[in-house]
């Protein structure tokens, strides 16, 4: 499998080329502002692209949709909540398939109502839900800390600890990490209850 992260845009951003193999079939996650590199990698990979998959609709994490598209002709896939008019809406369990590679989705609202992790070949990308050491905001529209407490203390932690955690954002010591090491490090993941948690998220 071809795994390749790229830290572009003004705001840090990661997005990711997955593929089966030079010249196979794969996907783009999260495409950012400026999606030069990848479009290039792309091309010197010879990646047959099928889809773009956006973990939530937060303008940064689709502004390169359309210039992917556009090379490519992969179809946008968001959670059927999501405001951006994709090409395919999935929910919870939904699978898509590129070739070989078989990307599984689970709905993680808590940063948006729209926030997904996708999971494939021992990895998962978790957009805003969850970074290195860290988890998204609850404060802004849209955001809920209710079901972020429900999507990190009771879904997240309750992965794999093999994972390999692929982040939205390069806001921590590491680009990547894995579902095991942030279960032990990550302060947000820390057990508590509901109501210590929303303490937790207004301190």
């Amino acid at each position: 499998m071809i795994l390749d992260q790229f830290q572009i845009g003004p705001l840090q951003n990661f997005t990711y080329l997955v593929a089966e193999r030079d010249g196979g079939e794969g996907i783009v996650i999260d495409p950012s502002f400026g999606v030069d590199p990848v479009l290039g990698q792309i091309d010197s990979r010879s990646v047959k692209v099928r889809f773009i998959l956006d973990t939530h609709s937060h303008r940064d994490h689709i502004a390169g949709n359309a210039d992917v598209k556009s090379r490519t002709g992969a179809k946008v896939v968001a959670h059927a909540s999501a405001p951006i008019g994709q090409d395919i809406s999935v929910q919870e369990g939904d699978t898509i398939r590129a070739g070989k590679l078989h990307v599984m989705v689970m709905h993680t609202p808590g940063h948006t109502p729209d926030s997904v992790l996708y999971l494939f070949e021992g990895h998962v990308a978790t957009g805003d839900t969850l970074f290195v050491g860290e988890c998204g905001r609850t404060d802004l529209p849209g955001g809920d800390p209710r079901q972020m407490y429900d999507s990190l203390l009771r879904r997240v932690v309750s992965l794999d600890d093999a994972l390999v955690v692929l982040p939205g954002h390069d806001y921590g010591v590491t680009p990547t990490s894995t579902i095991g090491r942030e279960k032990s490090e990550n302060y947000t993941l820390r057990p508590r209850s509901m109501d210590q948690f929303l303490a937790f998220l207004r301190e």
